[in-house]
């Protein structure tokens, strides 16, 4: 909302008329945007059931259209404009409000979490001690604002005709000057510091860590491969470093801890903000005699600017290669399975969560088949989580028949980790009591996304004994010479389905005979 809502009240008030017609045609326009800022904020405040929320969002939808589109006719459409000073009448108030409710909703959210993490249950083991919940919201706020900055400085940089307004080199008087508020200077240059930062961090970051994943590579590639002959060197050297990139998102925290450090030293700025004092203005004033750092300030800004429209442009050709690229579309998709699993029902413009729909089918259709027999619920990746849900929505008389088995799963890498309250270890422990410990999870060490669930040394004392047998690990590949009927050396499977090796198939033989009642 913080990205277009702006820009429709300026696209609205932009131009001034001379006749009564057209000064009730903007009196119009900017009731329709106020009031579709105002049901908006409505949606935010009100759950809306599911069966209202498909004709509100097409609603919305349809009154956002005829509101930009409305406006950019309006100011088409009018040939004399006569030259105004300033900017809209309480357009930097509002910019500096809306980041400023940003700026305290983030620290109310962090608050709560802090203190939440007093009671949390043992086990619950959070991302960076339970600020993952306000990182992704830093995270949120800080990629819309560098957006609705880099639209709103790149219509304005078109309107005044390839020159970016600023205090310091104000525009010619006959173009007229076009002054962005204050928050989006704030926002350009806070977006470049934390990119700045975040990429130091990933190159000291990374580095370090490396000799302790090519270590932990070379004791896997010891282990499976004892007796490698000497001709494998150079496919052993392959593994190793599959295994080693595989556990990168292991050493990722200290960048997320200074993503973290620069959104909160972002939001001092809000003061600023609601004082009018943009980044030139403070060099400026901290540099009365000269103004060369007020220019440099300035500078460094739009190059803030142009690197986030770079970035924007960046994701269009990512969209685009999503749809000819299977590798692309699957980190796309894995991304867009973490955003769009969670119910929400206050975010107009979110997509709809597929786990209200998902788990609910899920849920009808294991129990009808439970009546004729043991069912097996096979989940690979995202589906993992998707096939815990459903177990734990599973009604007790269903259970006795029922077994999990997960493959290439991030229950425990990912989610255990930044939702502990909803998928934490607590949770896992009820999720294998509830179908009696029936449940096999495969991994391997060169899957990116994939781990153990319970073998790993996070582990609190009070875990039953049968979690241990929960975690199957699979050698991979399966070989490193060239087998007698192949030509090739067996391929690194990564995180490639699991369905087609051997030990899949001993898994569901395995928990089927378990559900009958049969020894392993």
């Amino acid at each position: 909302m913080s990205g277009w809502a702006p820009a429709l009240f300026t696209s609205a008030w932009s131009s001034r008329c001379h006749t009564i017609g057209g000064y009730g045609v903007a009196v119009a326009l900017l009731g329709l945007t106020g009031g579709l800022v105002l049901f908006c904020a409505a949606l935010l405040l009100v759950t809306v059931s599911v069966r209202w929320a498909g004709p509100l969002r097409r609603l919305l939808w349809i009154l956002v259209a005829v509101a930009t589109v409305s406006s950019l006719g309006y100011a088409v459409s009018r040939r004399e404009v006569p030259v105004v000073v300033g900017q809209m009448p309480g357009y930097e108030g509002a910019a500096a409000g809306l980041v400023t409710a940003q700026g305290l909703l983030l620290v109310l959210i962090a608050a709560v979490t802090l203190a939440r993490q007093r009671t949390r249950p043992a086990g619950s083991r959070a991302l960076l001690r339970g600020l993952g919940t306000p990182l992704v919201a830093a995270m949120s706020v800080t990629v819309t604002s560098a957006y609705t900055t880099t639209l709103v400085f790149r219509t304005a940089d078109h309107l005044d005709r390839g020159r970016i307004p600023d205090p310091i080199r104000p525009s010619p008087p006959a173009l007229g000057p076009l002054e962005p508020p204050v928050a989006y200077w704030w926002a350009a240059l806070a977006g470049l510091a934390a990119l700045l930062v975040v990429t130091a961090a990933i190159a000291l970051t990374l580095p370090a860590a490396r000799r302790r994943r090519r270590a932990y590579a070379r004791r896997v590639v010891e282990r499976d491969y004892p007796d490698a002959p000497a001709s494998a060197a150079p496919r052993l050297a392959a593994v190793r470093d599959t295994v080693a990139r595989s556990f990168v998102t292991e050493e990722l925290g200290p960048t997320l801890v200074a993503f973290f450090v620069v959104s909160s030293l972002g939001l001092a700025t809000v003061a600023l903000d609601l004082v009018g004092i943009g980044p030139t203005q403070l060099a400026a004033r901290l540099n009365r005699r000269h103004d060369v750092l007020a220019v440099l300030t300035a500078y460094v800004t739009d190059i803030g600017i142009w690197i986030i429209s770079l970035i924007v442009v960046g994701l269009l050709i990512l969209a685009y290669r999503a749809y000819r690229s299977p590798e692309t579309r699957r980190l796309v998709g894995v991304l867009w399975d973490l955003g769009t699993f969670w119910p929400r029902t206050v975010h107009p413009f979110a997509p709809p969560c597929y786990a209200a729909r998902a788990v609910p089918e899920l849920t009808r259709r294991v129990c009808a088949l439970a009546a004729h027999g043991p069912v097996v619920i096979s989940g690979h990746s995202h589906g993992s989580v998707l096939a815990a849900a459903t177990v734990l929505h599973l009604p007790s008389e269903t259970l006795p028949r029922i077994a999990l088995l997960t493959h290439g799963s991030p229950l425990y890498r990912i989610y255990a980790r930044l939702y502990p309250a909803y998928l934490g270890e607590r949770v896992l422990c009820e999720l294998g009591e509830r179908i009696d410990w029936r449940w096999r999870n495969l991994w391997r060490d060169t899957d990116p996304i994939g781990a153990p669930i319970f073998d790993h040394p996070d582990l609190t004392p009070g875990v039953p004994r049968e979690a241990a047998t929960v975690d199957v690990r699979l050698r991979d590949p399966r070989g490193v010479t060239v087998e007698p009927t192949d030509t090739v050396p067996p391929a690194v499977e990564r995180h490639w389905p699991y369905h087609t090796q051997p030990e899949y198939q001993d898994a569901v033989r395995l928990l089927v005979g378990r559900i009958r009642g049969r020894a392993p």
